[in-house]
């Protein structure tokens, strides 16, 4: 390829990085925001329908996170070996059939089969890692930024899914609900990934950044760059540290967004006064994702993990002690600002401290590596609920929690913007 051809390509290509960015966040939003947003919404209604416990229920939504982190390595190898657009679309057909026979289902047991194996498999390779690495091809010195906006697809969908999920139930059903996710998102999904994904900026002409020409940053991002072995992560100790921060908080986070909407309606309120509680500390992460994708980027991805669960921590308290419906959108609203910023920064940190080329690899590796811790958090909190009637033990253990993430981060070595 000449810089002759480079100089004259169209300006529209030299943008084409926006549309990788508005791609990863749609995708995103459909990917996160069919399952894993909406869960705590359809939860009641699963566990009256299959006269299940809360733990029953929670079953489901850890079966999804357990099978997922198992084919994660296998996934990530895949992202750096194939098209990413062919992993996004395998996930596509998964995801969509998974929903559409969740809609005819009539036992616990087919529940969990169709989550276990479907939806698990089609949420992780259409979302999240295989756009990950599609925005971390596209960008270097941009990379937190791009993260935190491709990201918002997850909190936006996190501010729609719940009252949209709790209309459909309330209106339609359950059934209905999972079968409208099944068609939306094999008809507006495919033809997206189909039409706009593309791997790297070289296949267009161009360079990272949306530049038209190569510049000394890319060339020292390129130096720190290499392949990794599973036996060399493993005798990492950044890899480790990273793994124990990011499950704590992924276990943290993924109990208060199953169980915020069952929390809400035990204190007296309808599913549908429920949801934009929800909603809202979704919306505010909107907002965060932007502020720590700028923090990562102009200062240090170890700042931004303090920052967010000081934020976490606090929302965290508030919703505790929360009596009345403004305590709660003020507490959800500064747990989730705090939330927000979790998946950008730890997309960033990862690229960051092990290199673009193997990033896949190593993001797929640290999915198995966290399973243990992440997966605990929300069948924790149904257990206690069964036990004892409400959540309090639940998030009062992790408030502890949020004290060793922030310990194990700070052990990581300093990274500096330029080492991006």
């Amino acid at each position: 390829m000449n810089s002759g051809f480079i100089l004259q390509a169209p300006k529209k290509k030299i943008y084409y990085g926006w549309k990788i960015i508005g791609v990863a966040f749609f995708v995103d939003f459909i990917a996160v925001g069919f399952f894993f947003y909406s869960y705590g919404v359809f939860f009641k209604a699963l566990a009256i329908e299959f006269g299940g416990s809360r733990l029953d229920v929670s079953i489901g939504i850890t079966l999804v996170n357990i099978v997922g982190a198992l084919i994660a390595p296998s996934l990530g190898r895949a992202l750096d070996k194939y098209p990413i657009k062919n992993v996004m679309l395998f996930g596509c057909v998964n995801m969509s059939l998974g929903f559409f026979l969740l809609s005819f289902i009539n036992s616990q047991w087919q529940l969990y089969l169709i989550l276990g194996t479907l939806i698990a498999v089609g949420s992780a390779a259409m979302g999240g890692l295989p756009t990950a690495k599609l925005v971390t091809n596209w960008f270097i010195a941009k990379r937190g930024v791009a993260l935190g906006i491709a990201t918002m697809g997850i909190s936006l969908s996190g501010v729609i899914m719940p009252i949209l999920s709790a209309a459909l139930i309330d209106t339609y059903g359950w059934r209905t609900g999972f079968l409208v996710f099944g068609v939306v998102s094999f008809a507006f999904v495919m033809p997206i990934v189909i039409r706009y994904v593309i791997d790297l900026p070289s296949d267009l002409g161009l360079f990272a950044d949306n530049k038209m020409s190569a510049s000394p940053s890319f060339s020292l991002a390129s130096s720190v760059e290499g392949r990794w072995r599973t036996k060399d992560a493993i005798r990492n100790k950044d890899f480790w540290l990273i793994v124990i921060t990011f499950g704590l908080l992924f276990c943290c986070m993924g109990a208060t967004l199953t169980h915020m909407v069952p929390r809400v309606t035990d204190l007296g309120f309808t599913l549908t006064e429920a949801a934009p509680v929800l909603s809202f500390g979704a919306g505010a992460g909107v907002i965060g994702k932007v502020v720590y994708g700028w923090i990562t980027d102009k200062y240090n991805a170890k700042r931004a993990i303090w920052l967010a669960i000081v934020f976490q921590f606090t929302g965290q308290l508030m919703l505790l002690s929360a009596d009345t419906y403004n305590s709660l959108l003020i507490g959800s609203a500064i747990f989730g600002f705090g939330m927000g910023g979790i998946v950008p920064i730890h997309g960033s940190i990862v690229s960051s401290r092990f290199g673009q080329a193997g990033f896949g690899f190593m993001m797929g590796l640290m999915r198995p590596a966290m399973m243990p811790i992440m997966i605990a958090g929300i069948p924790f909190a149904g257990y206690i609920f069964d036990t004892t009637g409400n959540y309090d033990i639940a998030f009062k253990t992790f408030l502890i929690l949020y004290f060793f993430a922030a310990i194990s981060i700070h052990f990581v070595s300093e990274l500096s913007p330029d080492y991006r």
